[in-house]
């Protein structure tokens, strides 16, 4: 059986930097609206929890400009990094080594919320799964090109020991360690994001077809035998069932969509977030914009997104050369697929599952991450070639 043809990689001849390098300006500033769309809306959806628990209202906020100014830095830097510098091995071992002993590490230190998801360094904590995803993408663009040099266009041919195997193993051990956090939904979108990025490189729809195949066994048992994961499952499938118990987020996600109607109630006036919807600052905040912004705020979340995807694209398309394209594929991919799940869980789409809104949801680690990989998504945007 003959592999599927890869999609062509331009090639740059000239590794040095362009002289005049130009941001793209649609990117930038779409990130900059979504984060401080966010941070609004956190406020919004916080700012009585705050008042509550820790005795003002900007509490949250704060902790997430704070996040945010260090993820701008952080942007700002890659922007200006030749994005080919990531792709030395020193890097991609250094990063992989170090993600993994993060995500080991997790499990010898205290539970949070019943998971090993957080190492905490006095009151900083950071998510190694979150970490993961870039490291993930990274491996991937790096390990495939350097296949593809080696082996020429047909690089993702019937080679299991040379290319699947080495592609799929570190993948797999992050999503495994990531699962017995246990973290499905983290887990789920490393393997989208991951299958993405093999699809476009040309692996053969054998290979894609199997692993589906082999996935199947334990994706059902991880959703109906295990306890929490079951009932949530039941509760997606019939709400009504129960909706003051598995069900109640998901009713109460819904009655604040419901509730936006087509301008939505306004600003601040949210009733759900009133220790209605929980996590109404994080995983929800899609809701609270849906209430008190209705159907014009929804719609205009959506289109940032799809403004995001399309010059991250762009960006992949026009890459100097194929280790670019992968490495801006898989980012726009992480962000897309992100925001489509949580889109999908708030309008009760697919069961509940924790994942935030890319730029949006309350949460540091999260918003790190995408900050640094929309610098380096803009770095490689600077040198596409002309459209």
């Amino acid at each position: 059986m003959s592999a599927r043809s890869p999609v062509r990689f331009p090639e740059s001849g000239d590794p040095k930097m362009p002289k005049r390098l130009e941001t793209d300006r649609w990117l930038f500033g779409v990130t900059i609206v979504l984060c401080l769309l966010g941070a609004v809306m956190i406020f919004s959806a916080s700012a009585v929890t705050a008042e509550k628990d820790y005795g003002h209202s900007y509490y949250f906020l704060i902790r997430q400009s704070a996040w945010l100014a260090i993820g701008l830095l952080g942007m700002f830097a890659l922007m200006r990094m030749d994005y080919r510098r990531l792709r030395e091995p020193a890097v991609v071992y250094t990063a992989a080594c170090a993600i993994v002993f993060l995500l080991i590490g997790a499990f010898f230190l205290d539970k949070a919320h019943a998971t090993h998801r957080w190492i905490r360094f006095g009151p900083v904590g950071i998510q190694p799964s979150e970490l993961a995803k870039l490291g993930v993408i990274l491996y991937l663009a790096w390990f495939l090109d350097q296949r593809r040099r080696k082996a020429g266009m047909e690089f993702c041919k019937e080679d299991f020991l040379q290319t699947v195997l080495p592609a799929t193993a570190p993948v797999l051990i992050c999503v495994c360690l990531i699962l017995a956090q246990p973290d499905l939904g983290t887990s789920v979108d490393i393997v989208l994001v991951a299958t993405t990025m093999l699809f476009v490189a040309g692996l053969s729809w054998k290979w894609i077809g199997s692993g589906v195949l082999a996935s199947l066994p334990a994706l059902y048992f991880l959703l109906f035998h295990v306890s929490y994961r079951s009932l949530r499952m039941r509760a997606f499938l019939d709400p009504d069932s129960d909706p003051q118990g598995a069900g109640f987020q998901l009713m109460q996600s819904l009655i604040a969509v419901g509730s936006g109607g087509f301008t939505g109630v306004g600003l601040m006036e949210s009733k759900q977030k009133l220790f209605y919807l929980p996590e109404a600052h994080t995983d929800f905040i899609y809701a609270v914009i849906c209430e008190e912004l209705g159907y014009i705020g929804a719609i205009l979340v959506i289109a940032l997104f799809v403004v995001y995807g399309w010059r991250g694209l762009r960006a992949a398309f026009n890459a100097p050369d194929g280790f670019g394209r992968l490495l801006a594929l898989g980012i726009t991919a992480l962000v897309l697929i992100q925001a489509l799940i949580n889109f999908a869980v708030v309008l009760g789409m697919v069961p509940t599952k924790g994942i935030p809104l890319p730029f949006i949801s309350y949460g540091g680690s999260s918003l790190l991450v995408m900050l640094l990989a929309t610098g380096v998504l803009l770095n490689i945007s600077q040198q596409a070639r002309e459209a």
